[in-house]
Order: structure tokens, then sequence, then C-alpha cells
């Protein structure tokens, strides 16, 4: 396709596509749920989707374990039949911690620095890690993010163990490669944004989660439908966009969410940031609804 016939749609609802396509990758924070509430409509679009005979898996940079994630939704009502499965970053996170096949993960130690909040504790769990408090006993950092203690503003209170690490040049794992985050109209910052810090002053970073393609392996096993019939919906650019693209499949851009300060519903002012990005989404929506 010559670059000057490239248009995207700019659609009010999903249902306009729905024939196009037989599995759905949607996005949860952002595109769902703002992290208090779903947003209107959302729920309603899922049960559209299940109605109209779709696949659906949910996939998060959550730093959680897919089950807690599928408990939550279950709190905002959306049940465990309105999709195939929930899949996300700290899964996969602990899937390779747990294995150890691939080279990266099998240099780790087994000491391991924690970074985030306690409520991303349950990563841990089953696991033969020992969670140590100081850096200088740390042979690695699993980073989950900024914790609601110590600030979510920015990386300066992170600062010290990162710098001790970066010295002792422990690997980090960044278990949520987002930036940043809206709760409840909040902006708050990912532990994409400590790990961007670590990667520029020289750290070693792994990075699981969307847009990187390993990520999409499991998805595409829980929907099991042709690559070619599989559209991935989210909110961000850099993550669900680019994670599309990466995993060779198309992408419905959500524009209520994270871009939504810059861009607001404005479709032609989306497609010349997703152009800009080198990225071609085939839609925008406004929001996630029917």
């Amino acid at each position: 396709m010559a670059d000057s016939m490239y248009s995207m749609q700019s659609l009010t609802g999903l249902k306009a596509l729905a024939d196009q396509y037989d599995g759905y990758i949607v996005d949860l924070w952002g595109t769902v749920h703002d992290g208090i509430q779903p947003y209107p409509g959302a729920v309603e679009c899922l049960k559209a989707l299940r109605q109209a005979g779709k696949r659906v898996v949910m996939l998060s940079n959550a730093p959680r374990p897919a089950e807690v994630v599928c408990k939550q939704l279950e709190g905002f009502g959306i049940g465990r039949d309105l999709h195939d499965g929930v899949m996300t970053s700290g899964e996969q996170v602990r899937h390779l911690l747990r294995e150890r096949h691939d080279p990266w993960f099998a240099r780790l130690g087994r000491k391991v620095l924690h970074v985030g909040g306690t409520h991303d504790l349950g990563l841990y769990e089953g696991l033969d890690l020992e969670r140590v408090a100081d850096p200088a006993e740390a042979q690695f950092i699993l980073n989950t993010g900024p914790d609601q203690e110590r600030g979510v503003e920015s990386v300066d209170p992170y600062l010290p163990e990162l710098r001790i690490g970066l010295e002792r040049g422990l690997p980090m794992l960044c278990a949520n490669p987002d930036m940043v985050v809206v709760k409840g109209g909040r902006r708050m910052i990912c532990a994409g944004a400590l790990a961007s810090f670590y990667e520029q002053e020289g750290g070693n970073v792994r990075w699981v989660g969307k847009p990187y393609g390993e990520i999409y392996a499991p998805v595409f096993t829980m929907l099991n439908v042709p690559q070619g019939r599989i559209l991935a919906l989210g909110d961000a650019l850099a993550t669900d966009m680019r994670g599309a693209a990466v995993a060779g499949i198309d992408g419905a851009w959500i524009l209520g969410g994270i871009h939504q300060e810059m861009l607001g519903d404005d479709a032609g002012l989306a497609a010349e940031e997703a152009e800009g990005a080198g990225l071609r989404p085939v839609a925008t929506l406004p929001r996630l609804v029917w």
C-alpha cells in the first residue's frame, strides 16, 4: 500500500468492524476501565462481542498474576463468561522466572530487590526467590512500578536504590512497560518510567509485556483463530498499537484513555500521531463501545 493511500477509519463503535475479525485482544486499563470503574458502554460492548460469537482475550501490562486481574474484572461486573482468558505481563514474568529457559533469566540469581507496592507481591508466590530489602545484597531488581506510600509522580523517591543497582550492575526485570497511567483522572508514572531511567543510565533492563512480541504467543493460543482475523484494541499508541504491529495483527486505537488530554476525539490528529510513530491502526474509536 502506498504511503499516501493510508487512511485510518474514524468509527463511533466497534460494530462497524465486527464482521472482519473473529478474535479480539482487549487492553484493560484505559480501554475497559480507569482503575476505579468500567468506562460507560465497555461492559455492554464485551457482551455484544460474545453475542456475536467472538473470542476475546484480555491482555494487560499489569505486574500481577492473571488470576488476580481476572478477579478484579469480576468486581467490575466483567465475569469470566465475557472473555476466553486473561494474560498479563506479570503472568509472563512468573513463567519466565519459573522456567528460566531464556538465557537472560537463566543468569539471574535468587536474591531479588522488589521495587513496587505491596499489592504486587503476589508475583512472587510459588517462585524460588528470596526478597531482600538491601540493594547491596540483591542479585537483580524486579520492578513493578512506584508505590503509593513513596510517591507516584516521579522517579526521584526511587533513585537511591536504583543508583546502587546501577553501581553494582544489577539487571532489572521490568514487569510493566507502561510509562504512565491515568487513574480516575489522575496521571501517575508506571514501572516503565523507572526502567527507562535505569536503561538510560546504562542499566541492563529486560522488558516483559506489550509491545514486546513474546507476550502475544500465549494470547494467540488462547484465542485459537487465524492471526489475520485478530484485532487488538487499546488506548496506548506506544504499547497497544505498537504491540499489535510487532505481533503482525491489526489494531484499533481507543482515543478516550491515556491520550485523551492530547487528542480528545480528534481522529485527524490521531492519524498524524500514529503515522509520526510509524504505526497504522486500522481505525480509531472514542471509547470501547459497540
